[in-house]
């Protein structure tokens, strides 16, 4: 299959070296520097170098910001079979615009960062296919995740926001209120290295990466519950009802229970 990748950042890398030796794949990104280090694939500049590869599955990898808006300038450059793909952290807005767009069309979200993810193992690690889309776009999709070893599930477009609302924007923001009230010491205890490693790979992903997830209409919610529980929390610490924090404990044990 011909594919073309648009955006040659970590995501768009990490999928132009899974595919290349399988499938016929391009890269599109007018930043030449970005290509520099991309082997055994075709690196595409200009759009019209889009038109004469002629890409059976274009799979758009650039920020979210600009997703839809690179959809709308390669449509000229692309033929009508040709079936679009995202990989978006957050689809708000996306089904209805497939539905408009006239193309075929397949939504998939890897579950994980090309900063923070053993890319050579990622059994642990999830996708999503949104089950609104072309059947062969899925069908691919749930081949290539398959063959990484990631754990498939299948969500609509409203369910993926619904579930990345409380799967991403729980664990970032509690890291994000880690770091915040953060200070350096000499010494700190094992528990608190746990929790900086983690914060340094968070935050070390991009910015924009970082404001989708937690620009998700669905977050606003999973931020208020944080809130209130720890609210509850420091009631309890101020206190200091040990019964109280007896209960709190094992509400949380039973919360995290495998």
């Amino acid at each position: 299959m011909r594919i073309c990748i648009i955006g040659a950042g970590k995501m768009g890398g990490f999928l132009a070296d899974a595919l290349c030796f399988q499938h016929e794949v391009a890269v599109f990104d007018r930043d030449i520097r970005r290509l520099q280090y991309v082997f055994n694939i075709r690196r595409l500049v200009s759009l019209d170098e889009v038109r004469d590869f002629d890409p059976e599955l274009l799979i758009n990898a650039v920020t979210l910001k600009y997703t839809l808006q690179t959809f709308d300038e390669l449509m000229p450059y692309i033929g009508k079979d040709c079936i679009i793909s995202d990989i978006a952290s957050v689809k708000t807005g996306f089904k209805e615009y497939y539905e408009k767009c006239g193309h075929r069309y397949v939504s998939t979200h890897p579950m994980f960062g090309p900063t923070f993810a053993n890319l050579r193992e990622l059994r642990k690690n999830h996708a999503i296919i949104i089950t609104e889309g072309d059947y062969l776009g899925k069908v691919f999709f749930k081949d290539f995740y398959g063959s990484l070893g990631l754990n498939l599930h299948e969500y609509s477009f409203q369910g993926h926001d619904e579930t990345i609302a409380y799967s991403l924007s729980i664990p970032f923001v509690s890291t994000m209120a880690f770091a915040a009230c953060m200070k350096h010491q000499d010494a700190p205890g094992t528990t608190f290295q746990k929790h900086f490693e983690v914060a340094q790979g968070v935050l070390s992903e991009d910015d924009f990466l970082l404001s989708e997830i937690l620009f998700n209409p669905y977050t606003p919610e999973q931020v208020e519950n944080i809130i209130k529980q720890m609210t509850a929390l420091l009631d309890i610490i101020k206190e200091r009802d040990s019964e109280k924090m007896k209960k709190f404990l094992t509400s949380l044990r039973e919360n995290i229970k495998g």
